[in-house]
């Protein structure tokens, strides 16, 4: 009997829809923010807490259609955000130029790792408010001290993961590839980037963060735009509904970054 008359007969299969399957941990972080949410809002109208400190739900979505349609201090709310991200960006493009191939030379150096990593490691734990004031003798209170500042912030820990997911990198396949005739740059683009990629986006994941925080500081310095330009001067007036709605402001940004580079790592390396 031919084959496509006999599967023709065999009886098939019904068509099986997928169905999502339930994650606990969704319903678990959806919970925790409906539940934060309604104790703020109970706070708030049951008078637990004066909305002097801190304001209703509804006040900061006045305070956010009062900013979008007057802005703050001469300049827009999309000004404001531009600004700082701005900043951020261009500390970030800064830090990813310099501290990732300084992280690759000191993960296949281990001489330059040595002589190094002591300058990084007193660097470091130092908080960038510490040495802002030197930021600003050193080169004034421009946009390049903003910047500086938030790079500095930026650069240890990108440089540190660079340089702790190249010594990680498996030795055998370096050897293999060279047996191969692959000559330096063929075995760092082809073996060593790849392999401690994970890390360098967890690195770049924790500057990140430690950078938006810095963003703040480095919006002290005689600024006149940006988000932590308008937090510091809403909090020098009262106004708690600014304020904390440029916190949200600052921190919704944060987290798009955030969920942006965990898309790249489940991209990009879901071989781990």
């Amino acid at each position: 009997m031919p084959t496509d008359t006999l599967s023709a007969k065999l009886p098939r299969k019904p068509a099986v829809r997928a169905t999502p399957r339930f994650d606990p941990r969704r319903w678990a972080a959806a919970g925790s923010l409906a539940g934060l949410f309604g104790l703020w809002w109970l706070a708030t109208h049951f008078g637990w807490v004066d909305t002097l400190f801190l304001p209703a739900p509804e006040q900061l979505y006045q305070a956010l259609q009062r900013l979008l349609a007057e802005g703050y201090v001469d300049a827009s709310l999309w000004q404001h955000i531009g600004t700082s991200l701005l900043r951020v960006l261009l500390a970030l493009g800064a830090a990813v130029l310099t501290a990732i191939p300084l992280g690759i030379l000191m993960g296949l150096n281990p001489l330059l790792g040595a002589a190094l990593d002591p300058l990084v490691e007193f660097y470091r734990p130092i908080p960038p408010l510490a040495y802002l004031p030197l930021i600003v003798i050193w080169f004034g209170i421009g946009e390049l001290s903003k910047v500086l500042l938030i790079y500095l912030a930026l650069f240890a820990p990108l440089l540190i993961a660079t340089a702790a997911g190249v010594r990680r990198v498996d030795k055998s396949r370096i050897q293999a590839v060279r047996c191969l005739g692959a000559n330096r740059w063929q075995v760092v683009r082809h073996v060593v980037l790849p392999s401690a990629l994970p890390d360098v986006l967890t690195g770049l994941r924790i500057a990140l963060g430690v950078g938006w925080s810095t963003l703040v500081a480095a919006e002290l310095i005689a600024a006149n735009r940006g988000l932590g330009f308008m937090v510091q001067s809403a909090a020098q007036f009262l106004a708690t509904d600014v304020v904390v709605l440029g916190i949200l402001l600052i921190a919704g940004i944060a987290l798009s970054f955030e969920l942006g580079l965990r898309w790249l790592q489940r991209r990009f390396t879901s071989w781990e």
